[in-house]
């Protein structure tokens, strides 16, 4: 079942307000447990490449629901 432009862009907003700074505070919870002890941390590279990775990582799921928001509606007259 395709989405119309409408229901895409209002998940789109959805998503961007409220799930995507949920998944920030789920990806700083999963490096504290990896790293509880903050005077014992990771390399910075490795810090970097996780987050990066759990950066890249929420958009690809989403990727048929952000396709095309930036555009004008394509059903509109």
């Amino acid at each position: 079942m395709a989405l119309s432009y409408k229901t895409r862009k209002r998940w789109s907003l959805v998503i961007l307000i409220i799930g995507l700074p949920l998944y920030i505070a789920m990806a700083v919870t999963v490096m504290t447990l990896l790293y509880p002890d903050p005077t014992a941390r990771a390399p910075i590279w490795v810090e970097l490449g996780i987050y990066i990775g759990l950066g890249v990582l929420w958009a690809f799921p989403l990727k048929f629901i952000f396709k095309g928001i930036g555009q004008n509606d394509p059903d509109a007259k």
